[in-house]
């Protein structure tokens, strides 16, 4: 039994597209506050940042509401450049989270990767919470929500 709520604990959830925007664009948009509270997968408020945008090497409070819970997390930004953008957010679950893009012919392809950890038994079932809401295509429309983003305006 205990190895099968390990398993659901670790699982990891990926997703690409191509989004209009060149890659610089799309590290513009990972990066910005106000742009991650309009796409993320989950909703979040930011408490604290230690930088105007996230940077290799920032740190930031956040809290967001899950299965009914209201938790907070520390992210820790691993990478933020050209081609990636990776973090990991810590709180009642671990949550380490990628995005990689590269420039193609109409853009950029952006391929989106969490992976999910949870100990003990609150972080076990807030971890197959999470799964279940990556389940049911959170990170795939939060991509969605990024290429929408970056869609050029069209005049009217």
């Amino acid at each position: 039994m205990a190895a099968t709520l390990l398993t659901a604990a670790m699982r990891t959830w990926t997703t690409q597209t191509t989004v209009a925007g060149l890659p610089d664009d799309v590290l513009a948009l990972l990066t910005e506050p106000e742009a991650i509270t309009r796409w993320s997968p989950v909703p979040f408020e930011l408490v604290d940042m230690n930088t105007d945008r996230l940077v290799t090497g920032s740190r930031a409070r956040v809290v967001g509401r899950l299965a009914g819970r209201t938790l907070e997390f520390d992210v820790e930004v691993l990478a933020a450049h050209e081609d990636r953008l990776a973090l990991v957010a810590d709180g009642p679950i671990s949550l380490d989270v990628e995005y990689r893009f590269r420039r193609v012919a109409r853009g950029s392809e952006v391929r989106a990767s969490v992976s999910v950890r949870g100990s003990g038994l609150i972080g076990r079932v807030l971890a197959q919470a999470t799964d279940a809401l990556l389940a049911a295509g959170a990170l795939h429309a939060a991509v969605g929500r990024i290429g929408r983003e970056l869609e050029p305006a069209v005049a009217t």
